[in-house]
């Protein structure tokens, strides 16, 4: 399968997007530079990481490269980055079937997740902290109270929820096309 062919590259580079947009809205936020990284370099690295020949019997090495598995540290950041565009995303007044989504997913990571430790504690962090899910406010300081629950127990800094929007807000996206409100009419189209 060719490097064009692999439906993955284009997911990661949708992610990958995602991430530089969140990263230029932090920058503008707060004034602190974020280089996103440059697409060129992304694509060279998808590409490598995501074509190999069918007859290759190490699939490990890539074009003569080695291929490094994410860290733990890497998949958590990922996660909760994740997790709070999707809260910044969740609409104030939500649907039935999107509070219910919701508990789901994280239901889902807590026995999914693919750092077993993590999920484990993960499984007994939602325990004691039912997810919250009944608007986008409610939903984002939940998941902020529960990513500090997580930072204290490997000793890293909390972050203080009432800033939450201002790191995590909503993406800067036209027509507001980012938005989480299931099926909505802009101008006679169905998104």
């Amino acid at each position: 399968m060719g490097v064009s062919e692999n439906p993955l590259i284009s997911l990661f580079q949708a992610f990958q997007n995602i991430s530089n947009c969140i990263q230029t809205q932090i920058s503008s936020l707060t004034g602190i530079a974020i280089n996103p990284s440059p697409p060129t370099s992304n694509d060279k690295q998808l590409s490598s990481l995501l074509s190999f020949s069918s007859s290759s019997s190490d699939l490990s090495t890539q074009q003569g490269k080695v291929s490094i598995p994410v860290t733990k540290e890497e998949l958590g950041r990922a996660t909760w980055t994740f997790l709070h565009t999707l809260a910044a995303q969740y609409p104030e007044h939500p649907t039935r079937q999107q509070k219910k989504d919701v508990k789901e997913l994280m239901a889902i990571l807590s026995r999914m997740y693919p750092c077993k430790e993590c999920a484990d504690h993960f499984k007994e962090v939602l325990r004691s902290n039912p997810v919250q899910a009944g608007s986008q406010s409610e939903f984002s300081q939940w998941l902020c109270h529960v990513h500090n629950v997580v930072n204290r127990s490997l000793g890293k800094p909390v972050f203080l929820c009432e800033r939450v929007d201002a790191r995590w807000g909503k993406l800067d996206c036209e027509q507001r096309l980012c938005d989480l409100h299931g099926s909505t009419d802009f101008g006679g189209g169905i998104l």
